[in-house]
């Protein structure tokens, strides 16, 4: 049985290390440079101002939706066509109509997508590349609504890529010269993209589970064979560890040292896959509310007037629910928002605690409420992280209301009274895949997140001994591999 297992590690270290090598240098690139994406602040800080007269109102716009369609959502913003109302439908689909005419927008062409990439890259010489469905930085199933996209590089020299909505002539994305540059060797490798978009696209997720685990697998081994084979008594090579090369007891070493932390990292990498889906849970999501516009006395000029009454220059509308209310919330370029109700001028920065816990708690109508928190700092379940990173587009503002709920999977919902809106979600499923993977493989810690040179050390230091432990094993497989070929 020993005999199996040794050479079970042996063949699966042939096959994995050189991943394995990919997944810890390219882990150490993902730290700084993250996958390309576009932030809530990117996307709002070039808007131009929305105009009092620009629009008819939003209850003849959503009039002139096809039969069948119901709102999702609702925004006012500005895409080359000028001021556009985008009307988000249900499976995250999205149509587009004129402000000015209620007509629904034909899909945008070139003309208009080099106009929304201009409002996005100001005074920026542009040129229009293709239009395209998917490529090597738009792997998102967010953009899945959006496609075929427009691609632009902006700047000159493809200094930034500028990628256009197909459907609404909005930029859903940019990808500068930099971050594509290090993502080569980054996120693009880190997450096998090589395989995405292929004839293996089909097949990547599995790829990427399945070697994973096979790779936990093999640290697991690894690491138990180089306990079982170190003595505390040297062996006739004069070493406690019994191999005559040094690539063998350098690989022996490392494994010791890092080999918990590689089996840790390996498996938590799995995880961020929900492999199985073990993570998902059984229990009702919150109820979406539906939109249901309400004929309003203040139509969109009228909101817009308003705002600029009380000092507010909006360029975004977002119209929104909190229980039986309809509001309006605004944002200006530098990402600031004011809620006005549907039925009156009275811009406010944010909603009541009181109101937003009666309408957070009909979300889970199944479900009572066990606690309501007013949350002012981050925790363990809540916090921010880095722009660059995984998580970084998500917005997490405080102070939220936390509402803990008595339901099977122990939901807790976070609303945001700035607009209303749940930021974040959790339940027991969620709070296992945060230790197994966000405590784990990127050690999102509160104590090391705030003292980042710690952080930077303990990951970059970690990282470097399983690419050791790697490259060794890849250079004792090789020679393997030539013996038995001669």
């Amino acid at each position: 049985m020993k005999r199996l297992l040794f050479l079970a590690h042996r063949w699966l270290g042939i096959v994995l290390c050189l991943f394995m090598m990919l997944w810890f240098f390219s882990g150490v690139v993902m730290m700084y440079v993250g996958y390309p994406k576009l932030t809530q602040q990117e996307h709002l800080q070039h808007l131009p101002k929305l105009s009092g007269d620009c629009c008819l109102p939003a209850q003849a716009v959503l009039a002139a939706l096809p039969p069948g369609e119901s709102a999702q959502g609702l925004r006012l913003t500005s895409t080359g066509h000028g001021p556009v109302y985008i009307v988000t439908l249900e499976k995250n689909r999205f149509v587009a109509l004129d402000a000015r005419t209620g007509a629904v927008l034909p899909a945008v062409d070139k003309t208009v997508a080099l106009k929304s990439a201009a409002l996005f890259a100001p005074n920026q010489p542009l040129q229009y590349r293709d239009l395209m469905v998917e490529d090597a930085w738009t792997h998102s199933r967010a953009l899945d609504g959006h496609r075929p996209l427009h691609r632009i590089e902006a700047g000159g020299q493809g200094e930034t890529l500028v990628y256009v909505s197909g459907k609404t002539g909005e930029v859903v994305r940019d990808a500068s010269l930099t971050e594509r540059r290090w993502n080569w060797v980054g996120a693009w490798l880190h997450w096998l993209y090589p395989l995405r978009g292929g004839s293996l696209n089909g097949w990547w997720t599995a790829i990427v589970v399945y070697s994973s685990l096979a790779a936990t697998l093999l640290s697991a081994l690894g690491l138990w064979i180089g306990v079982l084979r170190w003595r505390r008594r040297c062996y006739n090579n004069g070493s406690h560890s019994p191999y005559r090369t040094q690539v063998g007891r350098w690989h022996h070493w490392s494994g010791l040292i890092f080999g918990v932390l590689v089996v840790t990292w390996i498996l938590s990498g799995l995880m961020s896959m929900n492999p199985w889906r073990i993570f998902d849970s059984s229990t009702a999501r919150p109820v979406r509310q539906a939109l249901q516009m309400a004929v309003a006395s203040l139509d969109s000029a009228a909101q817009l007037a308003c705002l600029q009454r009380n000092g507010f220059t909006a360029v975004e509308l977002v119209w929104t629910r909190l229980g039986d209310a309809g509001f309006v919330l605004a944002r200006n370029a530098r990402g600031e928002s004011r809620l006005q109700p549907e039925s009156r001028c009275d811009p406010m920065v944010r909603h009541d605690f009181s109101a937003l816990e009666t309408a957070g708690a009909a979300l889970l109508p199944a479900a009572s409420v066990k606690s309501a928190t007013i949350q002012e700092m981050y925790d363990w379940h809540y916090y921010t992280r880095d722009e660059h990173t995984m998580s970084g587009h998500l917005e997490r503002p405080l102070p939220v209301l936390r509402l803990q709920f008595d339901d099977a999977a122990g939901t807790w919902l976070y609303l945001d009274p700035h607009s209303g809106n749940v930021v974040h979600r959790s339940d027991r499923p969620g709070r296992v895949k945060r230790v197994l993977f966000a405590l784990l493989h990127s050690w999102d810690w509160a104590p090391l997140l705030a003292n980042r040179p710690l952080w930077d050390v303990l990951m970059v230091l970690g990282s470097l001994g399983g690419f050791m432990v790697s490259l060794t094993g890849a250079l004792l497989g090789w020679r393997r591999l030539v013996r038995c070929a001669c």
